[in-house]
């Protein structure tokens, strides 16, 4: 790969330059805190165990897209396996009669809203969200480039279901 830098370096360097999609795919999976610097964790181990594996043959960002959302719904799909409570108590059940004049507070509903979506659908949004071309999303999720067309029309249409409920 590059080895006048030596492959760990190299690692270290790809982390800290793509760092920010690592914690985007976290946010997107991930409530808490702790949970978020978990996966996080998880995430950069898993880049390090494929890193011999990256051949070069898609942009390094599709990779690490890849082996981070794999990471990200296989962890969630082995926490809906255990039984979840949760005490009423918990939830904020204040009902605001009127819409969200507050970028925050229209970016919170988006953001609960993308997370009402399925594992798959929220790895696309995000992706498409980070502007990243509709050939490499289809590259990451292994689907033709009019599937991904075709599914982020109903995503946002869902979205627009769930903004407006």
């Amino acid at each position: 790969m590059h080895p006048e830098i030596g492959q760990e370096k190299y690692f270290i360097e790809l982390i800290n330059e793509h760092q920010g999609l690592i914690h985007k795919v976290c946010m997107m999976y991930e409530n808490d805190r702790d949970a978020r610097n978990d996966l996080f964790q998880e995430i950069v181990l898993q880049l390090w165990k494929s890193f011999h594996t990256f051949r070069g043959d898609s942009k390094i960002t599709t990779w690490m897209y890849r082996i981070a959302l794999n990471t990200a719904i296989s962890g969630l799909r082995k926490q809906t396996r255990k039984i979840q409570t949760q005490d009423l108590n918990d939830y904020h059940l204040n009902i605001a009669e009127r819409e969200p004049d507050n970028p925050e507070e229209d970016f919170d509903k988006l953001q609960w809203a993308i997370r009402k979506l399925s594992e798959i659908d929220r790895a696309m949004i995000m992706m498409a969200l980070d502007e990243v071309p509709y050939d490499e999303i289809a590259e990451t999720m292994g689907i033709t480039q009019n599937n991904v067309r075709v599914r982020m029309n109903r995503i946002r249409e869902k979205l627009r279901k769930l903004m407006n409920s």
